[in-house]
């Protein structure tokens, strides 16, 4: 919304002083044609014709749509590099990349990152003033990472640099949070507070939450003493630069045919990966895992083309409730979208999620389909068996070894699949032997 009313407003602008540029030009013209003799009537008939054709093009080429689609490009095409250069964490390389990339989208007169006590970055008109390793002297920014809340000042802020006093105009700071705990700050300073508007707020804003997805998923690659825990395996089979950036190639490529389905897939795309971080390690409703599972197959049709994947998901009343380790259903969706779907045609996966017995629950996804031989199926969940590289397969032998350890010996994985027919994959989740232990 706030992208809308910036260009809009830009839009607006642009076409007001080419109106008036238009207004005078065609004054004088008329004026030289009069004075030259010419018929009155055709003089201006001519210039009426010529007036309506520039008041056309004017209207399209300076449309909101066509300057908001073009801005929102930018800023998918800037997030997608801010997410490369983020890959290794907060450093100070990191933070210069990103203050480089960000600060010629704003209307900042400077950008720069802190960590929790140092300025990592600065780049702009007070560069020479927050060097890269400097303490940080700002109120607003100790107050921001004290509380992990946003805050703005639009009155001048005067603080110690590193070459004297040094006044702000105007200004926001933004937490940057892994876990919900402050570990730095992304900062705009602004020539005058007018600059500070809501198209700016959203920028600054929607970046800190998308680089502390990354400096979160940094945390959990860095944590090497859980690398044996089989929901932190999921989770890095999960989010693999790979999904990462088919996905925002896929959103970015709407912005310029179907900018509000753009809109709509971005906000699915934070809200996916905001659960996927907040679910890790822990149990989560069957009602939760299945709605995950419809956003990344949200992203898939988006890919692929609406035509070519389908869905059902039914879960028995009573079991929505029901908790269940994270990441047990989405890997069997991604798998038959990853392997089951044929050069043309419609791909069905249907979930299915019933009571079995007094304490047993079965999970099904089943796929109409191009199959599997029966030796691929018997070892698509065995963790010995082999796997090319990372991804699914991964992500499979996981929900084996989470299943088998959470709910014990009566539990189990069948897969049943036939070549050109499809294929089915029964999980039964026997909840009298829950273990009370790490998943």
């Amino acid at each position: 919304m706030s992208f809308k009313r910036e260009t809009t407003s830009t839009a607006n602008s642009a076409f007001v002083v080419t109106s008036f540029a238009m207004g005078f030009f065609l004054l004088g013209y008329l004026i030289y044609m009069l004075s030259a003799g010419a018929p009155v009537a055709l003089t201006i008939v001519a210039i009426s014709f010529v007036l309506v054709l520039l008041f056309s093009f004017v209207l399209v080429v300076l449309s909101p749509d066509t300057l908001t689609s073009v801005y929102t490009e930018r800023a998918l095409l800037v997030a997608s590099a801010t997410l490369e250069e983020m890959r290794d964490g907060l450093t100070t390389a990191s933070a210069k990349k990103v203050c480089e990339l960000l600060l010629p989208m704003t209307k900042a007169t400077c950008i720069a990152i802190t960590n929790e006590e140092d300025v990592l970055a600065c780049l702009g008109v007070y560069a020479n003033d927050f060097p890269s390793g400097s303490a940080i002297h700002t109120p607003a920014t100790h107050y921001v990472l004290e509380h992990g809340r946003v805050r703005t000042f639009t009155t001048t802020m005067n603080t110690q640099g590193a070459q004297g006093a040094v006044s702000i105009p105007a200004g926001i700071v933004v937490p940057l949070k892994v876990r919900d705990k402050s570990v730095g700050t992304l900062k705009f300073y602004f020539r005058s507070a007018r600059q500070l508007n809501q198209t700016q707020y959203a920028l600054a804003t929607g970046f800190a939450d998308l680089l502390s997805t990354q400096l979160a998923l940094h945390e959990l690659e860095e944590q090497t003493k859980l690398a044996t825990r089989a929901e932190i395996k999921a989770l890095q089979a999960q989010i693999n630069p790979h999904f990462l950036f088919n996905t925002l190639n896929t959103i970015k490529a709407f912005t310029r045919t179907d900018p509000k389905r753009a809109h709509d897939l971005l906000g699915e795309f934070s809200s996916f990966f905001r659960a996927t971080l907040e679910n890790s390690g822990s149990l989560i409703s069957l009602d939760r895992e299945v709605q995950q599972t419809r956003r990344y197959l949200m992203f898939e049709k988006a890919r692929f083309g609406d035509d070519r994947i389908a869905e059902t998901c039914f879960i028995q009343p009573g079991l929505e409730d029901v908790e269940v380790p994270a990441f047990i259903i989405q890997p069997l969706a991604e798998n038959a979208v990853r392997h089951a779907m044929r050069d043309e045609g419609r791909l069905h996966i249907d979930v299915t999620i019933a009571r079995d017995g007094k304490t047993g629950v079965i999970i099904e996804v089943s796929d109409d389909g191009v199959g599997m031989p029966e030796d691929v199926a018997q070892s698509l969940f065995d963790e010995n068996a082999p796997h090319h590289g990372e991804g699914t397969g991964v992500a499979l032998h996981n929900i084996a070894k989470r299943v088998k350890l959470f709910y014990g010996p009566k539990s189990y994985i069948h897969v049943i699949s036939n070549i050109g027919v499809g294929t089915t994959i029964l999980m039964r989740l026997d909840q009298s032997e829950t273990q009370d232990c790490a998943i």
